[in-house]
């Protein structure tokens, strides 16, 4: 199968129909020596996503962003307020009562984007489905694994 078109039908899976026709045209990848699958997946330089063994993929926030084009991506998101907004940026968890906004998509262990003023600050892995992320007034909602600063840190060194 062309990796090409393997990669498009993982991103339909995991975010909904008709999200990948956000993904651009000239991509390029990096496959493993030892079993040929896709290991990661960058745009002119920035990396977009990293191909989990479970068949999952890890998002960047970059990647993200140019997702969010889709109504139907922005249903994995979730938004939180103004408090919360320079920490999350910074690398730290969201909390459920910095939460303003939740996707009806997002699920336990899905990869979900952190949005503020529909610009994604965050990437990281929900601890809480999005109907408890509502009910809940405490305790965490989503582990940060990527962010903007800590992003920019590691291209700058």
């Amino acid at each position: 199968m062309d990796q090409h078109l393997k990669l498009k039908y993982t991103i339909d899976a995991l975010f909904g129909n008709g999200v990948s026709k956000f993904l651009p045209k000239d991509i390029e990848m990096t496959f493993s020596r030892k079993n040929g699958r896709i290991k990661t997946v960058s745009h002119k330089g920035k990396l977009l996503c990293t191909l989990r063994i479970d068949g999952g993929l890890a998002i960047s926030p970059y990647f993200a962003q140019l997702l969010l084009q889709s109504k139907k991506f922005k249903e994995n998101c979730l938004e939180v307020n103004q408090d919360a907004a320079p920490f999350v940026e910074e690398g730290r968890s969201v909390f459920c009562k910095h939460v303003t906004w939740v996707g009806k998509n997002i699920q336990i262990s899905s990869d979900t984007p952190v949005l503020y003023k529909n610009k994604v600050i965050a990437v990281g892995k929900a601890v809480l489905s999005s109907d408890m992320i509502l009910d809940f007034k405490h305790g965490m909602a989503i582990k940060v694994r990527d962010s903007l600063k800590s992003r920019k840190e590691k291209l700058s060194s």
